[in-house]
């Protein structure tokens, strides 16, 4: 028999709404649309204030900087900003910070919703971190006339190094050191100069960070090796609904997976910083 003499009225209908329920579900599904309860849940937990404020740390040039001729700020976390705010379909206010530190100290007062931070366990008291979206290194800067050639012989008696306050090498030498200083700067883009400037052994950050510095200041150099792997991830106060933390893990994947953060560390001219597996 002919499949047309199936096709009959009420075939049709069941049909119709098989189909419109399908369309429906991937409409709410699909992380593009800023319409469906699960995007409105998430972004009442993201964006509580009827924006998404974000705050970008200029502590950290991989993550963002100052455009040199307009003085906006430019980079990943300042696109990955704006994705997820069109998104969510709020506009998105950029909260601006010196220093990683800086930013933290902000959880109380409830100045941002989302922020950009290395993944560090002493943070992860205050704040839910999604999976990391780029993974950088942590280097040592050094004087030429330093003993030292790697950074496995900065750990001992008489090394004084010098690390932006708050940061996630402070954090994570605070821990990891067991002879030699800690001595704090206020900001990471500090540290080269204090570094200089008060006769320190070693200053510790970004690896790109050095290396500009190392291009810009006379007589220093860095040390081979690496004393960190650094995972950056997203991030946002702890307290709120869970599906907004949710919500930003799954973009931060797709993200990732789509190819968007590597376009963006292209288009930026970000050299040394990899993507994060899925």
């Amino acid at each position: 028999m002919p499949i047309s003499k199936f096709w009959h009225k009420p075939f049709r209908i069941f049909a119709l709404l098989a189909t419109a329920v399908v369309f429906s579900a991937c409409s709410i599904t699909s992380m593009g649309h800023s319409t469906g309860e699960p995007v409105a849940t998430a972004r009442a937990s993201l964006a509580p204030t009827g924006k998404l404020r974000a705050a970008i740390n200029f502590g950290n040039p991989i993550l963002a900087t100052r455009d040199p001729a307009s003085g906006e700020a430019r980079g990943v976390s300042v696109d990955l900003a704006r994705e997820l705010g069109q998104r969510l379909g709020v506009s998105v206010e950029l909260v601006q910070y010196s220093a990683a530190g800086k930013v933290v100290e902000a959880i109380g007062m409830g100045a941002w919703d989302v922020a950009f931070f290395a993944i560090d366990p002493v943070r992860a008291t205050d704040i839910n971190f999604t999976p990391p979206y780029v993974v950088i290194e942590g280097a040592y800067l050094v004087p030429n006339n330093s003993s030292m050639t790697h950074s496995d012989e900065v750990d001992r008696e008489g090394v004084r190094v010098v690390v932006g306050r708050g940061s996630a090498y402070d954090l994570y030498l605070t821990r990891e050191l067991r002879h030699a200083t800690l001595v704090r700067a206020a900001t990471s883009p500090a540290v080269s100069d204090m570094m200089v400037a008060d006769k320190l052994e070693v200053a510790a950050g970004v690896k790109q960070q050095l290396e500009a510095d190392a291009k810009r200041i006379p007589g220093v150099h860095l040390l081979d090796g690496r004393f960190m792997v650094i995972n950056q991830a997203m991030a946002m106060p702890r307290g709120r609904d869970p599906s907004g933390v949710d919500y930003l893990s799954q973009f931060v994947q797709e993200m990732k997976a789509s190819g968007f953060i590597a376009r963006a560390l292209q288009h930026h001219g970000i050299k040394g910083a990899a993507v994060a597996s899925p």
